[in-house]
């Protein structure tokens, strides 16, 4: 103690826990046992040696970094996975599976981008094992690799008319690739916000990560637009491989965003506690299941409009209403446009009226607007189609994509956050994604070219939303565990 009554430098320096001279070693070290009491990066050190809260500039700073991460690297993903939905009606019936009825090649084209969908459940249970057990950062560098190589490659294959039913074949393994990738890399993506945002603004935030599929889509599409313009002999010859060639340069700046993120503070604490799930996996299906089926239910209504709306649609209007696919690509671009807005608008909206709400509001939408939304495309008057694709995507997709990160994330503990999340998510998205353009077009083949059976579809995965939804607890503004 000094003169003054104030401890002496050499009394603060030796209370401080992790106080040292540059180029000292600490008196922690290596040692496992003192892990958990080091200080974490977000911590601050005051001049007695305590450890300090960052300031609410600080906090604010940090999670616009997290969420912006998040999103440009989840742009890359979806960006990844969405270019093979325009090929899918555009190019590979037409260059993959050349039968001679066009609707059939276009049963056939859909079945494997169908593929991709029914992957990526078991990306999500391979990847949210070991984000559960090892953390969320690591998954989401492999994940954005893997990704980015199946996609890379489809833009190399050969034709089927140049190696025969090898094409086919190899378009089919390398869709199933980017399925895995995708299936592993939302939940991690979703978590390292979610679980970072405060728990008045977690639908916001956590919608924020979503907003990187309409930029990836954005991306796709706009490329797209741009490659079809090109005769369509060179269309058809090489201009659809660019966009497929172009994501190694996105794989890159995506994976460099990444590597630079902070593992969770909900991960860390498990970790320091040796409290992460063995087999996550095991934990949910035998004492989580009604959490998981309610995920998997909250998935079904949206993604059958994102399928039908997004996709099916650029099909059926360029081959059963003779549209040009200029329009309807241009429908789905504008879409994702307004999605930049809408999908944080309604993670707000969840944060002030509740989760159960605004899904109640989007299953209503869903089953009120399957029977008039072909109704409108049959008019074949641009602007109409323009506009109905936009209402369909943004109200029957948005809302519940939007506000489902968090929530599916909210239904879970911290120790088997990842798989529950993205496996009842990934599950839901195969169930009724992937399978949706395929069954589309099959009911219409078996119905004349009628679209009733399609829409009575749609009211049928409306129905088992509003039900998962009546099931689920409310979580908005309430703390995680």
């Amino acid at each position: 103690m000094n003169n003054t009554g104030e401890p002496s430098p050499e009394r603060l320096r030796a209370s401080a826990p992790d106080a040292r001279l540059p180029g000292r070693r600490s008196r922690t070290g290596n040692d496992p046992a003192c892990a958990s009491q080091r200080p974490s990066r977000e911590a601050f050190m005051t001049y007695t040696g305590t450890l300090a809260p960052p300031s609410a500039a600080v906090e604010r700073n940090e999670m616009r970094r997290i969420v912006w991460s998040s999103v440009i690297g989840t742009a890359v993903e979806w960006y990844d996975f969405l270019i093979y939905a325009a090929a899918t009606a555009l190019v590979f019936n037409k260059l993959f599976f050349p039968v001679g009825d066009p609707a059939l090649a276009t049963i056939a084209a859909f079945g494997t981008y169908a593929v991709g969908f029914l992957a990526r459940p078991l990306g999500a249970a391979i990847f949210g094992h070991y984000g559960d057990k090892l953390g969320r950062k690591a998954m989401l560098a492999t994940t954005i690799v893997i990704m980015g190589l199946g996609t890379f490659c489809i833009g190399l294959l050969p034709t089927y008319e140049q190696i025969g039913i090898a094409a086919p074949i190899l378009l089919l393994i390398l869709r199933f690739l980017q399925g895995i990738g995708i299936g592993g890399e939302w939940g991690g993506a979703v978590l390292m916000v979610v679980e970072n945002a405060p728990a008045k603004r977690r639908g916001l935030f956590g919608s924020m990560v979503q907003v990187g599929n309409p930029i990836g889509n954005l991306a796709a599409i706009g490329i797209f637009a741009l490659v079809s313009q090109l005769p369509d002999s060179a269309f058809l010859s090489w201009g659809w491989r660019l966009p497929f060639l172009l994501s190694i340069v996105l794989i890159a700046v995506g994976l460099f965003i990444r590597l630079k993120l902070d593992e969770t503070p909900a991960f860390r604490e498990m970790k320091a506690k040796n409290a992460c799930a063995q087999a996550p996996l095991v934990e949910i299906f035998r004492d989580h299941r009604r959490p998981f089926f309610t995920a998997v239910g909250l998935k079904i209504a949206e993604i059958s409009y994102a399928s039908i709306a997004g996709v099916f649609v650029i099909s059926y209007a360029t081959v059963q209403l003779g549209m040009p696919r200029s329009t309807i690509l241009n429908g789905v671009w504008l879409s994702s446009f307004i999605a930049l807005f809408t999908i944080p608008l309604f993670g707000w909206m969840s944060d002030k009226l509740g989760r159960k709400t605004m899904f109640f509001l989007s299953c209503l939408f869903c089953a009120g607007f399957a029977f008039p939304m072909f109704s409108l495309l049959e008019t074949r008057d641009p602007a109409i189609v323009t506009a109905t694709i936009v209402v369909a995507i943004s109200c029957g997709q948005m809302v519940m994509f939007g506000i489902g990160a968090p929530w599916y994330s909210e239904l879970f503990t911290a120790r088997l956050r990842y798989s529950g999340a993205s496996l009842g998510f990934q599950i839901g998205a195969a169930l009724s994604g992937g399978l949706t353009p395929f069954i589309a077009a099959a009911l219409m083949q078996w119905s004349g070219g009628g679209t009733w059976p399609i829409s009575l579809y749609l009211i049928g995965c409306a129905l088992i939303t509003a039900f998962a939804t009546f099931m689920a607890p409310e979580t908005a503004r309430k703390e995680m565990i």
